[in-house]
């Protein structure tokens, strides 16, 4: 079992210490961790995992979960535990762990924790559960969306927990938001006086590469706390890493169980484990491929594809034409093409319109710039459709961390232009990333 114990002021000084065996129980022994970001087309990432929990070329791959199980629980002996986690919190199998859990005397869990979306993932965008008790388990289920600070602490100290365990899938993007949520229990932990354990999942669009603009935290919000790149190409054990030594007022005495089998070049079809919607507007791994990019069309009076059945794959709006897909082909962008579209959403923006656009096509997702692309078609958008606008909250700087992309393209500015802005913030940013990679 592999395990990063973090707390007090040389936490830094321990993570270096302690990063070879996080990786040596992640890659095998004898590893080091990953020492930099693969840019798109340079990893083979392509592969046809099995429903067994086996990737290519025969590799099992077992998550945070499955090995803390393997190892009898044993960084949770004696505690009082509770665990934030949504419907992706499952085994390979298939089972949730909050039901494995709670049949394992093994383990004292005496408390959920649920996200946006609420820990069975009943509610929408912009919703939760609140707080009830589980009627499976009996567990009392606490509501953590939008909560921060103190007022979360008081909740971590109202459940009598001794651990806070952290299991979800992530969608590799800055501004999905269970990645903030961990950050947030992360600090009322600290404050808390509570122990904190991050369970590791594949990113599902690789660890190959940061992409994108690194958030100004005179930015930040619920969608992009700390200053992250838009695509951060990392796991959730590896950000509660950085977190805790980067931007932590408080750090939290932290314990990470990684995934071992998975590879960095591994998208999610590659490690044979069972997808399960994150949120209801992420069916499949193919939507997450996309969605760093074509999410940026939230901020926008397009449709992003919402009510649909590709959501972020399908992009439009009334009196866009084909003029656009023919735009965004001319660009020959990476790894992508572009189909004239239409579609008509049964919910969000244009619900129950027929409306134009865009279907995305990745055909080479090793070379496929998800950000790049994002940017190109806000671009193409405006030059081709009249119609365009912002949201009139500037949304669109919450999600790029500033208001550079939004005022570089009403200037004007070519894909490349807008592109090269943040090159430098990117570096400085994968730099530091460096340091709390787990996997090769």
């Amino acid at each position: 079992m592999s395990r990063t114990n973090l707390s007090g002021p040389s936490r830094r000084g321990l993570l270096a210490a302690s990063g070879a065996v996080v990786a040596a129980g992640a890659v095998g022994a004898g590893a080091r961790p990953a020492a930099a970001d693969t840019p798109p087309g340079e990893a083979n990432g392509q592969g046809n995992g099995q429903a067994n929990g086996r990737g290519r070329q025969g590799r099992q791959v077992r998550t945070g979960f499955d090995r803390l199980v393997a190892d009898a629980y044993a960084p949770l002996a004696g505690q009082r535990v509770g665990i934030v986690t949504n419907p992706t919190g499952i085994t390979a199998d298939a089972r949730h762990i909050v039901d494995v859990m709670h049949a394992d005397e093994r383990v004292g869990l005496v408390a959920v924790f649920g996200p946006e979306h609420g820990f069975r993932g009943t509610a929408q965008a912009g919703g939760s559960e609140g707080r009830y008790d589980d009627p499976a388990t009996g567990l009392p289920v606490y509501d953590t969306y939008l909560k921060s600070g103190q007022p979360l602490a008081d909740v971590f100290t109202a459940s009598g927990v001794d651990t806070v365990v952290f299991d979800i899938q992530d969608a590799g993007a800055r501004f999905y938001t269970y990645i903030w949520t961990l950050y947030d229990c992360m600090g009322a932990a600290a404050l808390a006086g509570k122990r904190f354990v991050v369970l590791d999942r594949p990113n599902p669009v690789t660890g190959r590469a940061a992409l994108g603009p690194v958030l100004d935290r005179a930015f930040a919000t619920f969608v992009g706390r700390e200053p992250i790149a838009q695509a951060h190409g990392m796991t959730v054990a590896e950000l509660a890493r950085l977190f805790n030594a980067e931007f932590l007022a408080k750090p939290v005495p932290l314990e990470t169980v990684a995934v071992s089998g998975w590879r960095r070049a591994d998208f999610f079809d590659a490690t044979g484990l069972p997808w399960v919607p994150p949120s209801p507007n992420m069916p499949t791994p193919d939507t997450a491929l996309v969605y760093s990019g074509t999410c940026l069309f939230e901020g926008t009076n397009l449709s992003e594809g919402r009510g649909t059945t590709r959501p972020f794959e399908l992009l439009g709006a009334e009196g866009v034409d084909g003029r656009w897909a023919d735009a965004a082909n001319a660009l020959a962008l990476p790894g992508v093409r572009f189909r004239e579209a239409y579609f008509a959403p049964t919910f969000s923006k244009f619900q129950g319109r027929t409306v134009g656009g865009v279907q995305l096509l990745v055909h080479d997702r090793e070379a496929f710039d998800p950000v790049r692309t994002g940017i190109a078609l806000l671009v193409t958008a405006r030059q081709v459709w009249s119609g365009f606008a912002w949201r009139p909250d500037n949304w669109i700087d919450k999600l790029t961390g500033s208001a550079r992309v939004r005022t570089m393209i009403d200037a004007g500015a070519s894909t490349e232009e807008v592109v090269g802005a943040w090159e430098a913030d990117l570096a400085a940013f994968r730099e530091m990333r460096r340091e709390y990679l787990m996997y090769h």
